[in-house]
């Protein structure tokens, strides 16, 4: 069974346009990823010229280390919204990449499980057993797809409440470092 220049073209519009949807996607997380970064370099700019402004008007050393002790918890849970953000980011290009990988996957599946039904019927008798083994190396391919994207949800699941966790405790870090220094 030969393919049709029809069939051809198709098939590498298919491909090209996958591609082109993949490549998308990646860039405009790339994006996303540079104007949090010009954002966080803005704002770490900002907070440095205020902050050395605020050291320069201390009168005393006391007055000099309290200004920069106020700083501390500020700056962490900025770094922690930062991570937070960057891991938003990559969760959702993940999702994004993770729902058209599959969506190709299945038009593949469906477009192979059809050239299959297809060129069985132009076979010679006795090649049952043949399209068997073909069908019966698909089904387990697409096991073993399903498999590796169930393994890769969890993961990721795992990953995304550790993070959340580490998060978590590196707040309550600062916040039970900081409290007795407020309270001075």
């Amino acid at each position: 069974m030969s393919l049709s220049p029809e069939q051809f073209s198709a098939a590498n519009k298919a491909v090209v346009d996958s591609l082109l949807s993949l490549s998308n996607t990646a860039l405009a997380s790339a994006e996303r990823f540079a104007a949090l970064n010009l954002n966080t370099a803005r704002s770490v700019f900002e907070d440095s010229v205020s902050g050395t402004k605020a050291l320069l008007d201390a009168k005393t050393p006391q007055e000099a280390f309290s200004q920069q002790a106020a700083q501390v918890q500020p700056n962490v849970e900025k770094a922690v919204a930062y991570t937070r953000s960057v891991y938003e980011i990559a969760a959702q290009a993940k999702d994004d990449l993770s729902k058209q990988i599959e969506g190709q996957y299945a038009e593949f599946q469906k477009s192979l499980t059809s050239l299959i039904d297809q060129s069985t019927k132009n076979l010679p008798i006795g090649s049952d057993v043949a399209v068997a083994a073909v069908k019966s190396a698909l089904n387990a391919t697409n096991s073993a797809f399903d498999s590796l994207n169930k393994a890769a949800r969890q993961a990721s699941e795992i990953a995304e409440a550790n993070i959340a966790a580490a998060t978590n405790a590196t707040v309550k870090a600062v916040n039970a470092t900081t409290e007795p220094s407020k309270k001075k």
